[in-house]
């Protein structure tokens, strides 16, 4: 199982947010490459980035900082946030990213969704990003009435890569990841599964990898950047269980 340290960007900036609110926010770094490039030294095979002004405005607006980062690391990065049209792919991937997050679209523009899967298969990641078992959208500043099993249903027959499961109540918090709500989607997921959001503990990652060769990975931020897991360590533990 892959430990995945997060780099969120929200003007420029590497920040982490709490629950998703833009207002919420604390400042880890003005320098996004020198964030990139440590999580590299630290042994990370893969960097997930996300652009929160993206996400919210509907069109990348962290580009410059993310090509940065692909000018600096030689790890796989994934890259979501903003992401609604083909032509947004195609610059992500021909600037070297390994795959990109596709949230919103899969709910709002399923023939986009299914473009981008056909052009490039299993270079797409489903964010499924939940509240209260509902799929949010538009950087979580709205809840659809989509069930997020039932999205992941509608689904299965796509060349998905992976789907990145994120309980928001749970995210920044540092609160630990929702178990049960992780192992219904598992459960009902067509495709290997990314846990994200309050991972704080090394237990918390063998929680998470506990569930089996479903799951590819989890994605941590808060606890690395606040000191409360150390990424070494972690990776450690995890591998120790294999």
């Amino acid at each position: 199982m892959l430990v995945i340290p997060a780099i969120d960007l929200k003007d420029g900036r590497c920040v982490r947010l709490r629950q998703g609110d833009m207002a919420a926010e604390t400042v880890y770094s003005e320098d996004v490459p020198a964030v990139a490039r440590k999580w590299q030294q630290g042994g990370a095979g893969l960097i997930h980035v996300v652009d929160l002004n993206g996400a919210v405005d509907g069109e990348p607006r962290n580009l410059p900082q993310i090509e940065a980062v692909m000018k600096t690391v030689s790890v796989k990065v994934q890259v979501g946030g903003g992401i609604r049209t083909i032509e947004t792919v195609r610059r992500y991937l021909n600037a070297g990213v390994s795959r990109v997050v596709l949230g919103t679209a899969a709910l709002t523009d399923r023939a986009f969704l299914e473009q981008a899967c056909r052009e490039f298969p299993r270079r797409i990641l489903l964010g499924l990003d939940a509240r209260d078992g509902k799929v949010a959208v538009k950087g979580w500043t709205a809840v659809s009435d989509t069930k997020a099993i039932d999205l992941l249903k509608d689904l299965a027959g796509l060349a998905i890569s992976a789907v990145i499961y994120t309980d928001i109540s749970r995210d920044g918090m540092l609160s630990g990841p929702n178990i049960p709500a992780l192992q219904e989607v598992v459960a009902h997921s067509a495709f290997p599964v990314i846990a994200s959001g309050g991972i704080t503990r090394v237990e918390d990652l063998q929680a998470v990898h506990a569930f089996g060769p479903r799951i590819e990975g989890a994605i941590v931020g808060k606890a690395l950047y606040d000191g409360k897991l150390d990424y070494a360590a972690a990776v450690a533990a995890v591998s120790a269980r294999c």
